[in-house]
């Protein structure tokens, strides 16, 4: 009993500790990368927090605004579930402007997009399969686009790096099909001596001028090459490929965008409408759904639950741009534009006590180089989103560190594999990291890390990301 007594004197002596210290010096392993790679260490900020915890476990250079390249989706995605609600589906209508009969409508097939961010060549067939059970085979007037539902003001593809031609770099469209993407393949002959060369899907009015060589080499031979040039002199677009690929390539592929919104929409339309036996006369025309005109049929997404995991997963930036008018549209009234897609997420963040005074958001995908935001705001948001009914289909969104998704090579064959949920963000020159990291002792942790430095992309930055993940997997 004595000794009993001595001991719990002895604990008072010692003041009371909180059950979670902030510390304000990164971990010693994530310093030593910095140090390697000779990164600054003032051009790194680093924000974690447990999940419950009231105090952050590691909060460095914190409030610094830093772009976080792509990692600015995770508001755009987060907002979205909560303002639309994790059903919410988009919708493409159809209209018949003139009579039908025994499968011909003798007058113009109207399309009104309203944003849908997936339609796919599989599901524009699924919507055409509607067309036809509806009766539609042969349309003797023109296609009518109207894409009305977003403004169009982004009229340059190539405005972010000249990149024109780059998927990434796609316009948003109110009647996007396919991301408006063409992927090409390129497949060698050797006993013809020739290159053949297909494009998925096939693009109705657009002609290939195959212009490439074979040489004798391994697929590996520093003298294969492409290029790529579009001509719009004549009637209809040319795409134009020359260079040289060794006569060993099995196959060589090329993912890129040539056509505009309409003018992408309209030659897939068509190409996949005559493939199955459809025919239409007229040609390409944009113009409004008459007031008050009831549409043949309304073909509507997956819901937004499950589009947004395509989007954080694999970064998709036309999806997310396609989300961000969406809420601007839906929010406060049509056209949706980019200031009502900002508007309409710093409101929703207010009003759930995250005002970030530093945010700067752009196009709500990270393709800018003026985005800003905290790494302290970003933990904030995982936070509130993690207490958000919606919680687990947004962390699900996120991709799954040595599994799938922009981290599926990260920690692979590895114990930490599956065992975080991130979104990756990449610029030359920025580096980001952020989402839910899951403890050895089974506790959950906010992670957020960025970098923002001349060699921060390919010197090091990722690896000190791998190194603050490891030490948080560690806690």
């Amino acid at each position: 009993m004595q000794r009993m007594r001595l001991l719990v004197a002895a604990l008072l002596l010692y003041p009371v500790l909180p059950a979670q210290a902030q510390l304000n010096e990164l971990p010693e392993t994530v310093n030593q990368v910095l140090a390697r790679h000779k990164l600054p260490p003032a051009s790194f900020s680093a924000f974690v927090q447990k999940v419950g915890s009231a105090v952050p476990l590691l909060a460095y250079n914190e409030n610094v605004p830093r772009n976080p390249a792509s990692a600015i989706k995770l508001l755009t995605t987060w907002v979205a579930l909560e303002e639309l609600g994790p059903t919410y589906q988009w919708r493409t209508e159809a209209y018949a402007d003139g009579p039908l009969k025994d499968g011909v409508l003798d007058g113009d097939l109207l399309l009104k997009g309203y944003g849908d961010p997936y339609l796919l060549t599989e599901r524009l067939w699924l919507l055409q399969r509607e067309l036809r059970s509806n009766g539609v085979q042969h349309i003797n007037g023109d296609l009518v686009i109207d894409n009305s539902w977003f403004a169009r003001e982004e009229l340059d593809p190539g405005a972010f790096d000249g990149q024109e031609y780059r998927a990434y770099n796609v316009l948003p469209d109110a009647l996007l099909i396919n991301f408006q993407s063409v992927n090409f393949s390129f497949r060698p002959d050797p006993v013809r001596r020739t290159i053949r060369i297909l494009s998925d899907p096939v693009l109705a009015g657009v002609e290939i001028d195959n212009q490439m060589t074979l040489f004798s080499g391994g697929c590996s031979s520093r003298g294969s090459h492409i290029s790529m040039d579009v001509s719009r002199e004549a009637e209809r677009p040319r795409v134009i490929f020359s260079g040289k690929l060794a006569n060993n390539c099995s196959e060589y592929q090329l993912l890129r965008s040539l056509l505009d919104g309409p003018a992408y929409a309209y030659a897939t339309f068509r190409g996949l409408w005559e493939e199955q036996g459809g025919s239409i006369r007229g040609q390409l025309r944009l113009g409004p759904v008459p007031a008050g005109k009831t549409p043949l049929l309304s073909f509507k997404s997956p819901p937004l639950a499950e589009l947004i995991r395509p989007v954080n997963k694999f970064s998709n930036n036309v999806m997310t741009r396609q989300i961000f008018l969406t809420l601007g549209a839906e929010k406060l009234g049509p056209p949706g534009t980019l200031a009502k897609g900002r508007q309409v997420l710093e409101d929703a963040l207010s009003r759930r006590g995250l005002n970030f005074p530093e945010l700067q958001i752009g196009n709500g995908a990270g393709l800018s180089r003026d985005n800003r935001i905290a790494a302290s705001s970003l933990g904030r948001l995982l936070l509130a989103a993690r207490s958000s009914p919606y919680a687990a289909e947004f962390q699900a969104s996120l991709s799954l560190a040595g599994l799938d998704g922009t981290t599926r090579r990260r920690f692979e064959d590895d114990s930490l594999a599956g065992q975080m949920h991130l979104k990756t963000g990449t610029l030359n020159g920025v580096t980001s990291i952020a989402g839910y990291v899951r403890s050895q002792s089974g506790a959950e942790y906010v992670v957020v890390a960025i970098a923002n430095q001349p060699k921060a992309t390919w010197g090091g930055g990722q690896e000190a990301q791998n190194a603050l993940l490891r030490w948080v997997n560690r806690q």
